[in-house]
């Protein structure tokens, strides 16, 4: 596949996911209300035609049935009236059509999924067409109106009419429709004949006065802009045209089996017996959209869709600008030299360095609503399978994260909420109010920043976790590491992230296959995030993600230890200070703690866990920094602090995993200034490395 296909079917994911996303909020909405409004069903309506066509372009086959289908139920819906609809119609006919939409919408996101891992569509969909054509029957019975063939030659006709008056007799059209408030449409179309008169010789076009005639716009607008042809070679040929074109919104090729023809190739009327349609495009308008000097959006929004892939380049681009900017300004041959301009200019370079920073880490920053929104319908579908009344309330969606990582947090959010409905809200409404709850349950979703974290809560008010029964459950399965006495309830309840651990003695369809909640502690961590789960018997469950604003680049503090350069992130640190050799309690196993705010700490020599020679052992000589990731807090002593630098985390080399170099507390590691290499530690895995030690 060349780049331009790329390009398309990009482009073409991107949209048909978006579409279907709008979809999806659409009908949840409208199945809390328990009705359609105009407006849901003509945008249903347009949804349907976008994916029908689009898909017929890129051609495929599955995609444009069932959105075709789906579109001619919204089609004598809206044509029928939603008030007569909503008249005619059951509640049970109104259940069906929300159970029989989210289906079509499922079945299309499968097959999307298909396309993007490159795996054959559906061949037979017949079952699933057949199920919309039985409800279209159903509801055309009680409408009392005509059968569904009557209305696709209903439609077919009102096509037929559209073209009947051109004064051309081509066997071939295309029928082209701008995107709505681009503006100059008959430019825009004058345009595309230009295009098309470098490719082929015979053709004609209506209106034909495009060039000079202003007013031909909006006739375009209202009734599409038609080109005809004389062979089918050169419609293709023009549709290529079309495929490379700005601001088409649809295109429509109609075949013409039966033209009038006069004999001296002057037309005075043609008449179109029968028509088909080849193909529809729909242009990605909602992912690339050009502002326009057009009185009617003077003030449109200039958006533009780019690849991931590009900011990805982008961001290691401008890491290695800051990377080769300390290397400049830190170079050891300017040490001493009093280069007043030089200094000047460094400044000024840095600043352009940091808003440039700040600029492409903003473009990669995205609301992490998209996540949120996507529970609505988790919590929908498990709903009626459980036979659970959920409310789902979602508290900051407008939250921004970076792109890589909101793409990383989709499936573990997505096992808490799955265990909220599971396990966490009560069985049946009698148990909730027994126990003076509402009978209604209620999961909430809360995103909040935090200095260089985002914080999310997945809480639910329903039964909460057994401590016994987890431990007990933990002793079976011969996961605990001490005695049973021993284990805290914050302990007991980080059993649940141990891998195969599960409360459910059978196996659903949700849950009790023993993979959940410890995939959910494996993906928050390769993203730096941390878990950490807080529960009451008979008051609920709360689930909190930590999870840094974005990866790439870190404001980190430099500290050394001998000949070792290490940096930790800003955001771990809690306090640096120097003590005295009184201040260290000394436990019976010879470890160190230390007392600060009424809490004891314990204290790790940093030389000691990874073996380096230093000739700074004695405490006082040293300093403490005190550090913190999640539910785990301690010291370390190091030798000095060296300052505090933004720095670009580098990972690894890959082959390093086979060490279990992040199971050592080591995160990464960056470049300085000098060209000096500095690991970057990893607080909350260098705790259990120092466990694991002393």
């Amino acid at each position: 596949m060349d780049n331009s296909m790329d390009n398309m079917l990009d482009m073409y994911l991107f949209e048909t996911n978006s579409l279907l996303e709008q979809l999806d909020s659409i009908l949840l909405n409208a199945e809390k209300s328990k009705v359609f409004t105009v407006d849901d069903v003509n945008e249903i309506f347009r949804i349907m035609h976008t994916i029908k066509g689009s898909s017929a372009m890129m051609e495929f086959s599955s995609l444009m049935k069932i959105a075709h289908k789906t579109e001619d139920l919204f089609f004598i819906i809206r044509d029928k009236g939603v008030e007569t609809f909503d008249s005619v119609c059951s509640e049970e006919d109104h259940h069906e059509l929300f159970n029989l939409v989210f289906d079509a919408i499922d079945f299309m996101r499968s097959e999307i999924e298909k396309i993007e891992n490159d795996e054959p569509l559906t061949d037979n969909i017949d079952n699933e067409l057949q199920k919309i054509k039985d409800f279209i029957d159903k509801i055309i019975v009680h409408l009392g109106g005509t059968t569904e063939s009557d209305n696709s030659e209903e439609t077919e006709k009102s096509d037929k009419d559209a073209c009947k008056n051109l004064p051309d007799n081509s066997p071939y059209f295309i029928k082209i429709f701008f995107d709505e408030g681009c503006g100059m449409e008959n430019l825009r179309a004058f345009m595309f004949i230009t295009s098309v008169r470098d490719i082929c010789e015979n053709f004609t076009f209506y209106p034909t006065d495009i060039e000079i005639n202003s007013e031909t716009a909006q006739e375009i607008i209202d009734n599409g802009f038609f080109v005809g042809f004389k062979t089918k070679d050169d419609v293709d040929k023009s549709v290529a045209l079309l495929k490379n074109q700005s601001n088409i919104y649809t295109y429509e090729v109609i075949e013409n089996n039966n033209p009038k023809v006069e004999s001296n190739d002057n037309v005075d009327e043609v008449t179109v017996e029968t028509q088909k349609t080849v193909k529809k495009q729909t242009s990605s308008s909602a992912a690339a959209t050009s502002s326009s000097s057009n009185h009617s959006s003077q003030n449109k929004q200039s958006l533009i869709s780019v690849n991931l892939s590009k900011l990805d380049n982008l961001m290691a681009i401008v890491g290695e600008i800051v990377i080769t900017e300390s290397m400049v300004t830190s170079c050891p041959e300017l040490a001493g030299l009093k280069l007043d301009n030089f200094t000047k200019s460094a400044r000024q370079l840095r600043k352009l360095t940091d808003e440039l920073q700040d600029i492409t880490m903003s473009i990669r920053m995205v609301p992490i609503s998209g996540v949120f929104q996507k529970m609505n319908r988790i919590v929908r579908d498990m709903g009626q399978k459980l036979n659970k009344d959920v409310e789902l309330v979602l508290v900051g969606e407008d939250t921004e994260v970076d792109k890589a990582i909101v793409d990383c947090i989709g499936d573990p959010i997505m096992h808490i909420v799955r265990n909220s409905m599971d396990h966490g809200i009560e069985e049946t409404v009698e148990e909730r109010i027994h126990n003076g709850k509402d009978p209604k349950g209620r999961i909430t979703l809360k995103a909040e920043h935090t200095g260089s974290e985002v914080i999310i809560s997945i809480t639910d008010d329903g039964k909460g976790m057994d401590h016994n029964a987890i431990l007990s459950k933990a002793a079976r399965n011969g996961i605990l590491t001490k005695p049973e006495s021993e284990y805290t309830k914050k302990e007991i309840l980080n059993l649940t992230l141990v891998p195969g651990f599960s409360t459910n003695e059978t196996v659903t369809e949700f849950s009790g296959r023993g993979v959940g909640m410890d995939v959910v502690k494996k993906n928050i961590e390769q993203v730096g995030g941390v878990v950490s789960i807080s529960s009451e018997l008979g008051e609920g469950t709360c689930t909190t993600l930590k999870i840094p604003l974005t990866m790439a680049i870190v404001d980190g503090m430099e500290i050394a230890v001998g000949n070792s350069i290490f940096t930790i992130p800003i955001h771990n640190i809690r306090q640096s200070f120097k003590i005295s050799a009184s201040e260290i309690i000394h436990n019976v196993d010879n470890s160190e703690v230390i007392k600060r705010m009424d809490e004891f700490y314990p204290v790790f020599r940093l030389y000691e866990l990874y073996g380096l020679e230093t000739d700074i052992t004695n405490i006082e000589d040293g300093i403490i920094i005190w550090v913190e990731s999640g539910d785990k807090s301690y010291c370390l002593f190091v030798d000095e602090l060296l300052g505090g630098q933004q720095v670009v985390v580098k990972p690894l080399p890959t082959y390093l995993n086979d060490f279990n170099i992040k199971d050592s507390g080591i995160a990464g590691c960056t470049i300085l200034g000098d060209g000096n290499i500095s690991i970057i530690l990893d607080v909350a895995n260098l705790y259990l490395k120092a466990q694991n030690i002393y």
